[in-house]
């Protein structure tokens, strides 16, 4: 592998470990204090804006249970469906991810099933990065800075993550569903159609 080919690779693995981690439901507070390695630098690996050494990426690779093939993108990444506690929303939350590529956009689908008691306002995060949401079922609390929106099938709403945010479900009586694009680099969606008017639509 030409020296290029291997810095790319190295630079590459942001978006992966990012996505193990999540996988995992964990924390980058916590899995600095598993491994050791400073939330900050992995802060940086994730975003790119620093390359993982081999020690760091056998730590890393022994923590998620996820192959050094798989974060270099050379074997298949096994993403079946999991479910992990999270902290702030008081129930389970599944995770599946959409994307198996190295770099740019990430999708996955996330499910929140019914909190049974009205839901509290989530509890916010914030990160590098732009998001883009679409909801599929049911009605989803979404906390934006100073704002709460609730979220019905067919809402999107687009936001830079280093504004605090947080979602809840609504739904007592059922789940709620929703697709998340992920640029962890401020990546985009780009518009290339608008939607035709009445005088442009075909008889």
């Amino acid at each position: 592998m030409a020296v290029d080919d291997v810095d790319g690779t190295l630079a590459a693995m942001g978006p992966r470990l990012r996505a193990a981690r999540e996988h995992r439901g964990a924390t980058l507070a916590a899995v600095s204090c598993a491994t050791g390695i400073s939330a900050s630098t992995l802060s940086r690996i994730e975003t790119g804006r620093r390359k993982p050494t081999l020690e760091v990426l056998l730590q890393l690779s022994k923590e998620y249970g996820v192959g050094l093939d798989e974060l270099a993108g050379i074997a298949p990444v096994a993403a079946p469906p999991r479910t992990t506690a999270l902290p702030g929303f008081g129930d389970d939350k599944a995770v599946l991810p959409l994307t198996r590529y190295v770099g740019g956009l990430h999708a996955h689908k996330h499910v929140l099933p019914a909190p049974g008691d009205p839901p509290a306002r989530p509890r916010q995060v914030s990160h590098d990065g732009y998001e883009w949401l679409c909801v599929l079922y049911g009605r989803l609390w979404l906390a934006l800075g100073d704002h709460d929106l609730i979220l019905r099938p067919g809402d999107t709403a687009e936001f830079d993550t280093r504004t605090p945010h947080g979602v809840a479900n609504t739904s007592l009586d059922g789940p709620v569903e929703y697709l998340i694009m992920f640029g962890p680099q401020g990546e985009r969606l780009r518009p290339r159609t608008h939607p035709t008017g009445a005088r442009g639509r075909r008889q």
